[in-house]
């Protein structure tokens, strides 16, 4: 997993709109995916996008959130639920809006613990995330 940014975040992240932590966490997570699925031997840049698909779609991220609720402590699941409570102006397409919020309020907590250098959760939670991902793809 990348190292955080060595340059100074805002003393408060916690203060940051929600959509702006999750533009970053959109960012996180989908690096993270990417490094993921290299370190697990795909290699093939076609590959690679159809496999990625799978972890970073809003309906995917949207199980995992129900899955991960009740593992947050409260200030993570506060910024979570910010997160997916937040409007954003603009209807999802070839989605339920329930999972396009959802998706958001993970991307936001993903945003949050990244800019608050929280890198050990961090790779918790995306591990936790693979796990659940991994076992949901085997059964299909």
């Amino acid at each position: 997993m990348m190292v955080p940014m060595n340059r100074e975040t805002p003393e408060k992240v916690e203060l940051l709109p929600s959509l702006t932590l999750a533009y970053i966490g959109d960012a996180v997570y989908e690096l993270w995916v990417r490094e993921h699925l290299v370190a697990q031997g795909c290699t093939k840049v076609h590959d690679l996008h159809r496999m990625a698909i799978k972890y970073v779609n809003a309906g995917t991220q949207s199980k995992l959130v129900a899955q991960l609720d009740a593992l947050l402590d409260e200030k993570e699941a506060q910024v979570l639920r910010r997160g997916r409570n937040a409007k954003s102006g603009r209807q999802p397409k070839h989605m339920e809006m329930i999972d396009y919020r959802r998706a958001t309020g993970l991307e936001a907590l993903v945003g949050y613990l990244y800019l608050e250098k929280k890198q050990e959760r961090l790779e918790q939670i995306f591990s936790l995330l693979a796990q659940l991902i991994e076992a949901e793809l085997a059964v299909k």
